[in-house]
C-alpha cells in the first residue's frame, strides 16, 4: 500500500482481490440488506485515506466558482444541537419523525449550522452538506470518482475479514466519533460537544485509512437495491456518522449500509474520492 505524493496526495494505494462482504454477525438492519456474508472481487485502485476536508473543497470551489445543491436549493439540514444561534430565525421546519433535523435556510458546506457559522478553524475537518452530484462534481474535477461500495468496505475493512470495525470486533470510543449520551438530546462527549472531527483523528485502520467508521457518511458510487428490489433513485451511503448510536442507529460497523437521494445534503455527509489503476 503506497502512499502517493501527487495531487492525490492523501491517497493509498490497495491491490485489491477477494474478500468477505457483509454482516458476518446478523446485526444488521433487514431494511439495509447488509447480508449474507460473500465473497466479492475488487481491482487495483487507488482511494482517499481521509474523507474530503473543507479547505479541499474550498481549494475547487475557488478553482471553479461551484455552487453545491444546498446553496443553489437555498436550505440544508441541521442537527439541532449544531444550530448557530443566529440561525434560530432561519429554521424551516422539522423532519417528520427525525424532529432533531431541522431543514435550515442558508446552511450549506461553508456555514455549516446556518446563518453565522463558518468553518474557520476547521479547515481540516471533512466538508459537509454535499450531495452525491457535488460529491460527483468534485471527483471530476480531481480526475477522481467516487468508490464502488464493494471497494469502499474493501478499504475500510483495512484487512481484517469478518470483523465489525476495522481494528476488530470490540466497540470503542476512543476508536471513532459516533453519539456518547441519550440521543438525540442529551450529548455526553467531553464538554458536551457534537459534530465532527479532524479527517486523520484517531488511529488509521490496517491500509492507513482514516475514520471509515463515524464522524460522517460518506458517499458510494452504486444506487442503492435492497434484496429483491430494482435499483432505486437512491445513492449508497457508508460509514455512519457523529450521530450513530446503538439505540438508533447501528450503522457505525464496516458492514453497515444506508442510502440517500443524489441531491440529498446533511450536516453529517461528506466523501472520499478513489481512481482506477491502470494496468502496466
Amino acid at each position: 500500500m503506497e502512499a502517493l505524493t501527487a495531487h492525490d496526495a492523501a491517497a493509498v494505494s490497495l491491490p485489491g482481490g477477494e474478500f468477505r462482504m457483509g454482516d458476518a454477525f446478523g446485526e444488521g438492519y433487514p431494511e439495509d440488506a447488509e447480508g449474507p456474508a460473500r465473497t466479492v472481487r475488487v481491482d487495483p485502485f487507488r482511494i482517499d485515506a481521509t474523507a474530503v476536508t473543507n479547505a479541499r473543497f474550498a481549494d475547487f470551489v475557488r478553482a471553479t466558482g461551484y455552487h453545491t445543491e444546498a446553496e443553489r436549493y437555498g436550505s440544508s439540514f441541521v442537527f439541532h444541537l449544531r444550530l448557530h444561534p443566529r440561525a434560530r430565525d432561519t429554521v424551516l421546519g422539522a423532519v417528520a419523525g427525525a424532529p432533531w433535523w431541522l431543514g435550515v435556510e442558508g446552511a450549506h458546506w461553508s456555514a455549516p449550522e446556518g446563518p453565522g457559522s463558518d468553518i474557520h478553524g476547521r479547515e481540516d475537518h471533512p466538508v459537509v452538506h454535499v450531495s452525491y452530484n457535488d460529491a460527483f462534481a468534485y471527483c471530476a474535477w480531481a480526475g477522481a470518482r467516487l468508490p464502488t461500495e464493494a471497494e469502499w468496505e474493501y478499504a475500510a475493512r483495512g484487512g481484517l475479514e469478518g470483523r465489525r470495525y476495522p481494528w476488530g470486533d470490540d466497540f470503542a470510543h476512543d476508536r471513532l466519533n459516533t453519539w456518547q449520551g441519550d440521543f438525540p438530546w442529551v450529548s455526553t462527549r467531553p464538554g458536551g460537544a457534537t459534530g465532527t472531527v479532524p479527517v486523520d483523528a484517531y488511529e488509521p485502520n490496517g491500509f492507513g485509512l482514516y475514520n471509515t467508521s463515524g464522524n460522517v457518511w460518506e458517499w458510494c458510487a452504486d444506487h442503492f437495491a435492497a434484496s429483491g428490489e430494482e435499483r432505486g433513485a437512491h445513492r449508497v451511503i457508508r460509514g455512519g456518522s457523529y450521530l450513530c448510536h446503538a439505540s438508533y442507529c447501528n450503522r457505525y460497523r464496516v458492514a453497515a449500509r444506508s442510502k440517500n437521494t443524489p441531491d440529498s445534503s446533511t450536516g453529517h455527509g461528506g466523501f472520499r474520492c478513489a481512481w482506477d489503476v491502470k494496468a502496466t
